[in-house]
């Protein structure tokens, strides 16, 4: 995937668009055989959503007064303990309509704690050198190829604390939900990357990370990485 010199690239746009469409109740037009798929069930009662979600906070639970970074973040400071957590939220988010969901009720939540949302993809991220303790990006990498995501991770090693992790989530192929979600994201308009797994490791060293510990889901596997 070429970024070039758009701040949206093609397959950017194409998941933004996925998702605003959703997110503002818009219809989808998928064929019978989708519809008639257990998944497109759980999709359409909302049960999907919670179901798939990769617990970040297993592996990385935020600190008090913590400065953690969520890209792709959708409305997580609305549903995560954020509040419990007491960490610092700043968000990233490509739907424009989720970061204005936040932006307009992030701060009736809590004030204090969260600090701002962009509207911006993964690889562009405008904040200053070893700014964060902790970077979370969780149902992204899933969309795009792995040569996108070692742009990605350059950037998240810049604006990481020395000691900061990140944690992030890839589909694993071999899950037994993950080639039916696949299907079902592509009909939704956003095509499935699916990459297997053993990719990651092997990115993840390239990028000079370590991986401090990893766990699986369905039909994702969550890793925790540190440079």
């Amino acid at each position: 995937m070429k970024i070039g010199n758009s701040p949206l690239p093609e397959q950017i746009q194409t998941v933004a668009r996925r998702y605003d469409r959703e997110l503002s109740g818009a219809a989808f037009d998928l064929p019978p055989e989708v519809e008639e798929m257990p998944i497109f069930r759980e999709w359409t009662s909302g049960q999907l959503t919670s179901r798939i979600a990769a617990p970040f906070w297993e592996l990385a639970r935020p600190r008090r007064g913590q400065r953690c970074l969520d890209i792709g973040c959708g409305v997580s400071f609305l549903i995560y303990p954020w509040r419990e957590w007491e960490a610092l939220f700043y968000g990233q988010e490509i739907s424009e309509i989720a970061q204005k969901a936040l932006i307009s009720r992030g701060p009736q939540l809590n004030s204090k704690l969260f600090k701002s949302c962009q509207l911006a993809p993964a690889h562009q991220l405008e904040y200053e050198a070893n700014f964060f303790d902790l970077v979370v990006a969780t149902g992204v990498s899933c969309y795009y190829a792995p040569d996108y995501w070692e742009t990605v991770m350059a950037q998240v090693k810049r604006v990481l604390k020395p000691e900061g992790v990140f944690v992030f989530d890839v589909i694993d192929p071999d899950q037994p939900s993950a080639e039916n979600w696949a299907i079902l994201e592509t009909y939704l308009g956003a095509e499935v990357q699916l990459e297997p797994l053993e990719t990651w490791p092997r990115l993840i060293k390239s990028s000079g990370a370590r991986i401090v510990s990893q766990k699986d889901y369905d039909p994702f596997h969550l890793y925790k990485v540190k440079w």
